[in-house]
């Protein structure tokens, strides 16, 4: 498998979490864009794989649905 393919299942396992989390609360990305302080589109481009969040964006995103990140370097 390749860096880049690494990165993308990496991408998709934490998109996909987020989304799950989110829609499993009933919260729309417009009402987690707000408690987030973004716009709706960042939350839709996200969860479309369009954008490549910072971790910090990726922790607020967490916090909102009250989860949290953990990382592991294997």
């Amino acid at each position: 498998m390749k860096d880049g393919e690494k990165n993308a299942g990496a991408r998709y396992e934490v998109v996909e979490q987020l989304k799950n989390a989110r829609r499993a609360q009933n919260v729309t990305q417009e009402v987690l864009a707000e408690r987030v302080g973004t716009k709706k589109s960042n939350i839709s481009r996200f969860e479309s794989g369009r954008y490549n969040p910072s971790l910090d964006f990726l922790i607020k995103m967490a916090e909102s649905l009250g989860k949290q990140i953990h990382i592991k370097i294997s």
